[in-house]
């Protein structure tokens, strides 16, 4: 069993950057991180969704709103500037914003595929290279990646969202691997079926969203639950943590029984 225990004293006065941070994941990250007496740069595109988050912070004085677009990553360079200016580092930062998808392959145009991936895996590489030579400079930093159980397999209705995720995974065991000497640490985050809206923000093959909670994520872990043992993962600088319920049996059986697995995925409901 994972044992979920956090320091509050680990995150005190640590500056940490959260983006993604209008909604599940990111939204609750920002509520414990608060708690816990870190400093919160909090990004996302919604200028109005950062602002109502910021506006339910006990701390509101240690944090700052910088809302930024993953698909216009030309920006990241100067906003990691300010960001570093403002509190003279950045000790964390958790790429969390994404976009997942509900589209199968056959229906789903390339430029649907180029959308999520420059939201899912090139913005949050950029913003990573944008913020990575102050960590370098200050000799420490942790990165922390949230990616997904679709990191570890492919699943119906995910093509795009699934690669995108995989490739996250390549990039920062590579980056862990060159910047161990710089005292970086790397923890990629794989949620299963966690209780958030992701699935009503997922793109469908024309580019609307999905705009339906569908009943994996209805029938989800709390999201409160969820960060409480990223966090703990964090604090632990592990390198990889699944997070999740029963879905997770699926990671294991592919790994050590694939044949078995492949028959049981086909089982599983799409949505």
């Amino acid at each position: 069993m994972y044992i979920c225990l956090v320091t509050q004293d680990y995150f005190k006065n640590k500056v940490v950057w959260i983006t993604g941070a209008t909604s599940g994941i990111g939204k609750e990250l920002a509520k414990q991180l608060d708690r816990n007496g870190a400093r919160l740069i909090l990004s996302a595109r919604n200028t109005e969704g950062l602002q109502n988050v910021f506006e339910t912070l006990h701390n509101k004085e240690q944090h700052l709103v910088l809302p930024l677009d993953l698909a216009v990553s030309e920006h990241f360079p100067e906003l990691a500037e300010k960001a570093y200016h403002h509190f003279g580092q950045i000790d964390i930062l958790i790429n969390n914003g994404g976009v997942s998808q509900r589209s199968s392959v056959s229906e789903t145009p390339i430029e649907i595929d180029r959308k999520i991936m420059e939201i899912n895996y090139f913005g949050n590489i950029a913003l990573t290279k944008a913020v990575l030579p102050y960590m370098i400079q200050q000799q420490g930093g942790h990165l922390v990646v949230i990616s997904s159980i679709a990191g570890k397999f492919g699943f119906f209705l995910r093509s795009a969202y699934s690669a995108s995720k995989h490739a996250l995974h390549g990039f920062y065991e590579s980056l862990m691997l060159e910047q161990a000497t710089n005292n970086l640490k790397v923890t990629i985050v794989c949620p299963g079926k966690i209780n958030t809206p992701i699935s009503k923000n997922a793109l469908n093959a024309d580019g609307t969203t999905h705009g339906q909670m569908d009943q994996n994520q209805a029938n989800g872990m709390a999201v409160d639950a969820a960060v409480k043992e990223m966090l703990s993962a964090i604090q632990k600088q592990k390198r990889d943590v699944l997070i999740g319920k029963g879905e997770l049996w699926a990671v294991t059986i592919k790994r050590y029984l694939p044949s078995i697995f492949w028959k049981l995925i086909r089982r599983q409901s799409a949505t």
